[in-house]
């Protein structure tokens, strides 16, 4: 609209120039000029309502970005507290199973040190117990030899012989009664 005022008043203004006629002067400048403005302002009152419609388009854009942000905070939200709660809970759990796991190594090393210690008395009774045999063994020793002594002996032998060799067998050897104490 703006562009057809203004090709009218350059048609209007060219036929006064070409006429060089006062009155087609006068008129064609002063159609001119108000042609001039009312384009002008044609131009103007479109270029602020170009501005107003994108501004709202900007506005309307926001508030749907606006939402969008909002909804996608909140999801967010619960993601993150739903894995929060998921990381609490395995936490607890690691936390369980390590205190699982200690108690365990604990009782099993309390269990190996009893083994150890049992082992160490079972040796040492083992060990006792080949020492009486063997001195079991040394006893019977003797008992046979005091056997063969008494059963060689003849008689003729005189009374200080004799005490001699009962006091040889009625007392224990020192060495195999103190093993027989422990």
């Amino acid at each position: 609209m703006a562009v057809s005022l203004l090709s009218l008043a350059t048609v209007v203004v060219a036929v006064g120039v070409s006429t060089q006629s006062p009155v087609w002067l006068t008129g064609g400048s002063m159609l001119a000029l108000g042609c001039g403005w009312a384009a002008a302002r044609i131009v103007y009152t479109d270029l602020v309502q170009t501005r107003r419609d994108d501004a709202v388009a900007r506005a309307v854009q926001a508030q749907g970005y606006r939402g969008i942000l909002a909804e996608s905070s909140a999801e967010h939200a619960e993601l993150t507290g739903a894995l929060l709660d998921r990381l609490t809970t395995r936490q607890r759990e690691i936390a369980d199973l390590t205190s699982s796991v200690v108690e365990a190594e604990h009782r099993a090393a309390a269990a190996e040190t009893r083994g150890w210690r049992e082992a160490h008395r079972a040796d040492d009774a083992a060990r006792l117990v080949v020492e009486l045999r063997e001195q079991i063994a040394e006893l019977e020793i003797g008992k046979a030899e005091d056997l063969d002594q008494l059963a060689s002996w003849e008689g003729s032998e005189t009374v200080v012989d004799m005490m001699a060799w009962e006091q040889r067998n009625a007392t224990p050897p020192e060495a195999g009664s103190e093993k027989l104490q422990a």
